[in-house]
């Protein structure tokens, strides 16, 4: 259907379509519709109330009293009651202290009026069984984010707008959110309001020029209709493409994230290589999903936090990035880590004393319990893994100790002819900077003898000349 005919549709007509194509309502589902007293709410509640038999729901009234008008906002409250009466809608009416919301968050006015007005939505709609509200934004309002979106330069996302329906997720339910109003405009919904006789409030902090919103409409929209008297058009043309770019990069960005990456233990752990081979659009779509899996949401996550760790993907092993909801990037040889603690994965329980070893016999350490035997080299010998290994008895010696690294080790890696750097060794054999503390390294008195994982020093190794063969198995637990 032509944007002409549209407009040759009732209100209450587009309100009806607008809702079945992009918001459909299960029959018999209870809608909670939230009533500022303004043109756009009382417009939405109006519409609702007419269109209630034909969508075959229930339609529930809730208002929240901010406190920041003082007898403004009382007298919003008191037009809410009398007005939900004459529709014979139920009502909730509370009252909430923003302002000391605001200076325990310490976040701006208008976030702090936002979080506390969703926060009370979400509870009426949790008591009386409904897990969907309404809200009255316009296409103005769209026009409005988009720019507000642009200006604070949170990339295509943001450039689609408002969503005819979004979820908000929170610790304990799932709140889903229509806006039926996304094809009217806020002149549409005065008229509206004139023709019906009825006779919203008019919210006087809509005049100040504080909040950037406002700025918005009332200084930068008129500006920008003297470039371009089709501004609205241009900008709500530009989210639609926007919406379906993204829709696009969405399905593509959740296929490779199956591809290349895995949760572990409340980390997600993301294969190097694959990622970086995919277009930076794509890289976007996996890391913004990352986050949102870890967060349980994308509320804190900013174009610019995606941007930061876009610019860090290519930063050396052992670089680390502070992330909202206090989440690490943690970039290793062949994987990037993001979670809240990198050290979870590593295979190494913590190590902070220097321990003895019963040779033989056995020992038990924090994490693991470690076993040593002495036999003739002329017995089969049981074939070493990473966590065991064998050695030349006479060379070891038995007074052998477990520690971590200090400054300054070295030793003398299997099949090298010269000591090295202990710290160069967990480099060049791409041991994660955070595990390093944590590698068990046995020792003798006189040299290391063993880094437990990797390898063993070639002067203590098995031999033709070897009489005794020392074996170590750690067992973690």
């Amino acid at each position: 259907m032509s944007a002409t005919a549209k407009r040759r549709e009732s209100p209450e007509e587009r309100v009806l379509g607008f809702i079945r194509e992009h918001c459909p309502l299960a029959p018999q589902s209870r809608l909670v519709v939230a009533v500022s007293g303004g043109p756009d709410s009382v417009c939405l509640l109006h519409i609702l109330t007419s269109l209630k038999e034909a969508l075959g729901i229930e339609l529930y009234a809730a208002h929240l009293n901010h406190q920041l008008r003082g007898a403004e906002s009382e007298s919003d409250a008191q037009y809410v009651a009398s007005l939900a009466r004459s529709l014979g809608i139920p009502l909730t009416v509370e009252k909430r202290d923003v302002r000391a919301y605001q200076a325990r968050k310490r976040i701006s006015l208008e976030e702090a009026a936002r979080e506390v007005r969703y926060n009370f939505l979400a509870q009426t709609a949790k008591s009386i069984g409904s897990g969907q509200i309404a809200i009255g934004h316009t296409s103005d309002d769209n026009i409005e984010t988009i720019l507000m979106h642009l200006i604070r330069g949170s990339g295509t996302r943001g450039l689609q707008g408002l969503c005819p329906r979004t979820e908000r997720q929170s610790a304990d339910s799932s709140l889903t959110i229509i806006r039926p109003l996304l094809g009217i405009s806020r002149e549409e919904t005065q008229h509206y309001c004139q023709e019906h006789s009825l006779s919203p409030r008019l919210d006087s902090s809509n005049l100040s020029l504080s909040p950037l919103r406002n700025r918005i409409r009332l200084k930068l929209l008129p500006l920008l209709k003297g470039y371009n008297p089709r501004i609205a058009e241009a900008l709500l043309r530009t989210a639609r493409i926007a919406a379906g770019d993204l829709a696009f990069l969405e399905k593509e960005g959740a296929r490779s994230w199956n591809q290349i990456a895995r949760l572990k233990e409340d980390m997600i752990i993301l294969d190097k290589e694959r990622l970086l081979k995919l277009p930076s659009a794509l890289k976007r779509q996996v890391l913004r999903l990352s986050l949102g899996k870890l967060s349980g949401g994308l509320k804190d996550i900013e174009a610019r936090h995606i941007e930061e760790i876009m610019n860090a993907l290519d930063k050396p092993a052992g670089r680390s990035l502070n992330l909202p909801g206090d989440l690490t990037l943690t970039i290793e040889y062949d994987r990037y880590l993001i979670g809240k603690e990198p050290l979870a994965l590593s295979p190494f329980p913590p190590l902070e004393a220097e321990l003895p070893l019963a040779v033989p016999g056995e020992t038990r350490l924090p994490g693991w319990q470690v076993t040593a035997s002495v036999s003739d080299r002329q017995q089969p010998q049981e074939e070493a893994d990473s966590l065991s290994a064998c050695f030349d008895f006479d060379k070891t010696g038995d007074r052998l100790a477990v520690r971590n690294r200090r400054p300054g080790d070295r030793f003398q890696p299997l099949g090298m002819s010269q000591p090295k750097k202990l710290n160069r060794f967990m480099i060049d054999v791409k041991i994660p900077r955070r595990w390093r503390e944590r590698v068990p390294i046995v020792c003798s008195p006189e040299q290391i003898v063993w880094v437990v994982g990797y390898r063993i020093d070639d002067r203590v190794k098995v031999t033709e000349e070897t009489r005794q063969v020392l074996r170590l198995r750690f067992t973690p637990g």
